[in-house]
């Protein structure tokens, strides 16, 4: 019976985790990507059910109280979630999903799929993320604070991962976080 795989990949915000995601995702077209739930608004550019499922909060508290979801999360005032079915329906067909999310997420995900490789990846300092949150220009003052609040919890967290990966040079860490996917996929 076809069995797919599981990559996850973790950071806090402004790692570059979904950069490295996204291209993860082109080097590796046996990868579908594994789509969140959220409550937050839609971004600049983002499509419903190919970047998130967008839901009201009424919506995704009705499906947390239905037991819908794999790991779910309130961060920033917004609910983020990934739905059993999806990762269920894609692992019964054999194929391989790659999920980029926080790390409380990411571990919850491990819970349910022991066999999923957890990738974390590391700013390679505080002023560094930081730096790169303020030039993304997403978020508020209030927003980056809690964001920033976060990533000790995070860092300390990243370490129940199976690889660590430090993204000082992104196409150093595309390369690294590549042959981690490659060895996952071809065991």
């Amino acid at each position: 019976m076809p069995s797919g795989k599981l990559i996850v990949i973790s950071a806090p915000s402004g790692s570059g985790k979904t950069t490295i995601a996204k291209e993860i995702m082109k080097r590796n077209p046996s990868l579908g990507f594994s789509v969140s739930a959220t409550t937050r608004a839609k971004r600049v550019g983002e499509v419903d059910a190919k970047d998130y499922f967008f839901l009201t909060k009424e919506e995704f508290k009705r499906r947390i109280e239905a037991g819908e979801f794999v790991e779910w999360e309130e961060l920033y005032g917004d609910h983020y979630g990934t739905l059993k079915r999806e990762v269920d329906r894609a692992l019964r067909g054999g194929l391989h999903l790659l999920f980029d999310v926080d790390v409380k997420g990411g571990l919850s995900i491990k819970t349910h799929y022991p066999e999923a490789l957890m990738i974390f990846i590391r700013p390679p300092s505080f002023e560094v993320l930081k730096d790169r949150l303020l030039k993304r220009q997403t978020e508020d003052d209030v927003t980056l604070k809690r964001r920033l609040d976060r990533v000790p919890m995070e860092l300390e967290m990243g370490n129940r991962f199976d690889h660590q990966v430090v993204n000082d040079e992104l196409d150093r860490a595309i390369r690294e976080v590549q042959s981690l996917v490659e060895q996952h996929l071809s065991t």
